[in-house]
């Protein structure tokens, strides 16, 4: 065993003291607290900071890697810490899947890195490892918390709870493998309070998920990691931020609002791809062959996400659960035509700048065509059609279908004037995507007060 995998076994094992929460109660932090104080003021040499040091730790003189692991899991362990006389709460399960996910994760790919090169695959064992750890903690914790003499009670808890518990587990396998990405794999304290706080959110928010659910969201987890890994649609990152947004879709909202978050990536795979050859030639296609990354489908679908969360937030807000379904519909419907508008219209020679109407290059900031804007419009349309088949809205089906077409028009419209003005010298595409898809939500819930 080399020194990085012995030092991320070390970690792995460290993660595992999150499995004593239902027995420490409110003093769960207290055992990460003593390895980050031990990790960051005690340990300068000898075995233990051989076994953890990482390179930035044999600069430092300290141990300041397991130090920030240990002292993140500490703060968690204060959030999930139940009140006095209490027995089991959800939170304790979603600790020990933050910590444990994290720390066993980083040990399942480290195994696999030292063998393998490809990222794919690294990235692949990190989030596979990392569910399956994450869902044995939840299990263990509602093993360990439960009330001695009641076996019976304890089996029906578990069979209830495992659709939930795997949501659950894969949600954090997902955050962290993002973060992980986003960040150096060694800053294991920035990932483990990333999904702790994601897990925290999404464990206040989430419903009981049907069993039927939970495995819809795997299986498509499995197919949309394949197919765009073997197609070349979406980078890694790109491709588990698509793979989170449906999982969070189908568990917050249901399958039909993974349905209409699905139509969108599918639409916007196939027509970034559509002639990519022909547009690559006139210099308008999409970078890295097409391939969407996280900034690319956070810009597009961050706002939907935003929906969804809104959505199952409903009940204890003063908001009708309707309006984040047409902003959800809204956003979509402009991420869908935009995208057709500019994977379309960038096939054809007569674009015209949006705010003047002089011609000018293919593949402007702020530039249209007619057949772009004819083919946004009828992506904006398919949107709201579905959207009345899937999302089960309470207004008539014509009014729907206009309030999302429309605000996918207004979206669109928005991208196209802000990439005019401020893209490039103010503004990244993405943010501007971000920026377009808001102003479609907008649109649609607005219009839907006025009608």
């Amino acid at each position: 065993m080399n020194r990085r995998l012995r030092r991320d076994a070390g970690f792995a094992a460290v993660s595992l003291l999150a499995l004593a929460a239902p027995l420490l109660g409110r003093a769960t932090a207290l055992p990460f607290l003593a390895v980050a104080g031990a990790a960051a003021l005690l340990i300068e040499d000898g075995p233990l900071f051989e076994l953890f040091a990482r390179p930035r730790d044999r600069q430092a003189g300290r141990l300041y890697g397991l130090a920030a692991f240990s002292l993140s899991a500490a703060v968690l362990a204060v959030l999930a810490a139940p009140p006095v006389a209490a027995t089991y709460t959800m939170p304790l399960p979603a600790f020990a899947a933050s910590v444990v996910a994290v720390g066993v994760g980083n040990l399942g790919a480290t195994a696999v890195r030292d063998r393998f090169e490809e990222q794919f695959l690294v990235v692949s064992t990190f989030t596979v490892v990392a569910f399956v750890a994450a869902l044995l903690a939840q299990l263990a914790v509602v093993g360990l918390a439960a009330v001695p003499g009641s076996p019976g009670s304890v089996d029906a808890g578990l069979m209830a709870a495992a659709p939930t518990f795997t949501f659950h587990a894969a949600t954090a396998a997902l955050v962290a493998a993002i973060t992980r990405s986003m960040l150096s794999p060694g800053d294991a304290g920035a990932v483990t309070f990333a999904v702790g706080a994601s897990m925290l959110v999404v464990g206040g928010l989430a419903p009981a998920v049907h069993v039927l659910d939970v495995g819809l969201a795997l299986a498509v987890a499995v197919f949309l990691g394949g197919v765009t890994y073997a197609t070349g649609t979406a980078s890694v990152e790109g491709m588990l931020s698509g793979v989170l947004l449906c999982l969070a879709a189908i568990g917050l909202g249901g399958p039909g609002w993974f349905v209409l978050l699905l139509t969108f990536f599918g639409v916007g795979s196939l027509s970034t791809k559509f002639r990519y050859e022909e547009k690559a030639d006139r210099g308008v296609a999409e970078e890295n062959e097409g391939a969407r990354g996280l900034g690319n489908v956070l810009g597009n679908a961050g706002i939907a996400l935003v929906a969804v969360v809104g959505f199952a937030a409903a009940p204890e807000l003063p908001v009708d659960a309707d309006l984040f379904r047409l902003a959800f519909a809204g956003s979509l419907a402009t991420a869908t035509g935009d995208t057709l508008s500019s994977e379309i219209g960038g096939l054809f020679d007569t674009p015209r700048l949006v705010t003047t109407g002089e011609r000018v290059p293919p593949g402007t900031d702020g530039a249209i065509t007619w057949q772009g804007e004819l083919a946004g419009v009828v992506g904006a349309a398919l949107v709201g059609v579905l959207a009345v088949a899937v999302l089960g809205a309470t207004r008539s089906p014509p009014v729907v279908i206009a309030l999302v077409t429309a605000g996918g028009v207004v979206g669109m419209t928005a991208d196209s004037l802000l990439g005019a003005t401020v893209e490039g010298d103010r503004l990244e595409n993405e943010t501007v995507n971000l920026l377009a898809t808001l102003s479609g939500a907008l649109a649609s819930v607005l219009l839907a007060f006025v009608l």
